[in-house]
């Protein structure tokens, strides 16, 4: 079976900084990590590994940095690794990296199944993966928490509904989106790490797609703009009281109806 997955370097904390002109976030200038539904992604894809055979390919769209999180997949047992990178991929909204992932996809190879998180933690859209299979002409089942059944040209699997769930069986070529909780993901291999250090990592640009139009790709493709994005306030003040406890329930009470926490007449 021959497995791709798409995994995101998403910052490691509130603290980046976006660019005035495209609203978007500066990749460079904060700290990174994979995106944590990604590596449930993977983990999904070294069972299925496991069980059948074949290999894991991972593709990521980002800037050459992003080679950390492909190597970082390396060491938890991915084979083989594609990077997305090219200025004229800047600034893309969902359809548009969506595109980009699809043609990156294409231009790796032939896949039997294609796994993505649920979602990421710098968009929190979930709406990629499904925009992806779109483009590529695949069936896709998002929400999946659970592999039933691995077959050699099929899964069943469990998809959690919300307030119910449903199995679903679903025939290769395909895209699955997989939930947080569907395996908890294996620690990277110190081993390995070093064993795969000087592993090819394959880069993609524009003119490596089948598509090569920069009208498709990034801004310029981009239906939605983001008005405005800024990292939330850090807030640290402290405020200590005394009293007895009906006094600082009263206290409370007050404060919390300021801040429109609570609202209403108190008795």
């Amino acid at each position: 079976m021959k497995i791709c997955v798409c995994i995101k370097q998403v910052p490691d904390s509130n603290k980046v900084e976006v660019d005035p002109v495209t609203g978007t976030i500066r990749r460079d200038s904060a700290d990174s990590k994979m995106n944590p539904y990604d590596l449930c992604a993977l983990e999904t894809a070294f069972r299925l590994r496991e069980e059948k055979g074949g290999e894991v390919s991972v593709i990521t769209m980002g800037p050459p940095k992003a080679t950390e999180i492909i190597r970082e997949a390396y060491s938890m047992g991915a084979d083989r690794g594609y990077l997305l990178t090219d200025r004229r991929f800047a600034g893309a909204d969902v359809l548009a990296t969506s595109k980009t992932i699809s043609q990156g996809i294409a231009a790796a190879g032939d896949f039997d199944l294609i796994i993505c998180g649920k979602q990421t933690t710098d968009g929190d859209t979930a709406q990629v993966g499904a925009e992806v299979s779109e483009h590529m002409g695949l069936p896709c089942i998002a929400g999946v928490s659970e592999i039933i059944e691995a077959g050699d040209s099929y899964l069943v699997v469990r998809m959690d509904m919300g307030d119910s769930f449903e199995l679903a069986k679903i025939r290769f070529p395909a895209l699955i989106c997989v939930d947080k909780d569907i395996y908890q993901p294996r620690l990277p291999s110190y081993v390995r790490k070093k064993a795969t250090a000087d592993r090819e990592i394959t880069t993609f640009t524009l003119d490596s797609f089948d598509d090569r139009d920069p009208k498709h790709y990034g801004l310029a493709a981009s239906p939605t703009q983001v008005r405005r994005i800024f990292p939330p306030e850090n807030n640290s003040e402290r405020v200590m009281w005394d009293g007895d406890g009906d006094t600082l329930a009263s206290r409370l009470a007050d404060k919390l109806a300021e801040l429109k926490f609570i609202g209403g007449e108190r008795a």
